[in-house]
């Protein structure tokens, strides 16, 4: 059991719902969820040596996830207890209402009923590990995945992999129930603006958008699931230094910033910074190539949420580098 600390005074009324986690763990380290699964190697194994009643969390950074997480108990408890009401009030027939089964048994769904699964948790063994997945909502076949989130996580489709990979397992975990080609995200965003909305069309129109993703094929999900437990198997007890390191990807490094100085006296203070080389060094040559060009690595911010920090020593090199600014 995990502990926490309260740094930031969260009022009790508050911090007990935080440090309330209905999440099912499993406590075998060699039970690997389907999130997990897609995380680096070595955040995956070093994160497993950390025995959890040493792990201490403050509270102020579970905020996101325990609404992640009440959301997600509030839409399986609406189709457990309230379907048929709230799809009398939808406008939907009671007889297309009346077809509709929930959790049922998948030998015994006949071609008139229409399926919905919830928070249904399936495990495979591949080699040594045990492979989980819990998915959020399917329905006639097709996975759907909840995610409480940032609009810029939306409009920069910075985790469609992720999401792709994560509803593949679930496929590949379930073909009886996710016979579909393709999965639904549905991101509610947590800092949707309507202002922003009317005056940029790129901005999500709704607070609620829905994004229609390609699954991997089960075969294609197969060989990726099984690549990944032969590198935690080869790795499961190397020492830490033998692990191989969270690649650029893995550790959301940014960009790499070239800042141009037109007086190379005056360094405090760049001139213009540029994304390219090419650009700073045009804007040197313009100048008269009297100044200089500083390239400044992409920082990176993935350690700061990654649970294997105590123990990884490459992002001691990453914050001794300057990459890493804690």
């Amino acid at each position: 059991m995990p502990k926490y600390s309260n740094a930031a005074n969260v009022p009790l009324s508050l911090a007990v719902f935080l440090a309330t986690d209905n999440y099912d763990y499993n406590d075998d380290p060699r039970h690997i969820s389907a999130t997990s699964l897609i995380k680096p190697v070595r955040q995956l194994i070093l994160s497993a040596r950390i025995p959890q009643d040493e792990v201490s969390i403050e509270l102020e950074q579970m905020i996101s996830s325990r609404i992640g997480s009440a959301i997600h108990d509030a839409i399986e408890r609406a189709w457990i207890k309230n379907y048929q009401t709230a799809l009398q009030s939808l406008g939907y027939p009671k007889q297309v209402i009346g077809r509709i089964r929930i959790n049922p048994d998948p030998a015994e769904v006949a071609d008139n009923i229409i399926p919905i699964y919830l928070e249904q948790r399936t495990t495979k063994q591949v080699g040594n590990f045990l492979i989980s997945g819990k998915f959020d909502f399917v329905g006639d076949g097709r996975v759907e995945d909840f995610k409480t989130t940032s609009v810029y996580t939306a409009i920069n489709h910075t985790n469609d992999e992720k999401y792709i990979l994560q509803g593949s397992i679930y496929r590949w975990l379930n073909p009886q129930l996710i016979t579909q080609d393709e999965m639904a995200i549905q991101f509610i965003f947590t800092d949707w603006s309507a202002a922003k909305a009317r005056t940029d069309p790129n901005y999500p129109q709704k607070r609620i958008q829905q994004r229609i993703l390609k699954l991997k094929s089960i075969a294609e999900t197969d060989a990726y699931v099984r690549r990944k437990i032969s590198l935690i198997e080869r790795y499961w007890y190397a020492p830490e230094e033998e692990i191989p390191e969270c690649s650029d990807a893995d550790l959301w490094r940014s960009e790499p910033v070239f800042k141009y100085f037109k007086n190379p006296a005056k360094m405090t203070r760049s001139t213009k910074n540029f994304a390219t080389r090419q650009e700073a060094n045009q804007r040197l040559a313009e100048d008269g190539f009297v100044g200089v060009v500083v390239e400044q690595p992409g920082q990176v911010t993935a350690c700061k949420y990654c649970s294997a920090f105590p123990l990884c020593t490459q992002k001691d090199r990453l914050i001794a580098a300057g990459d890493l600014v804690i």
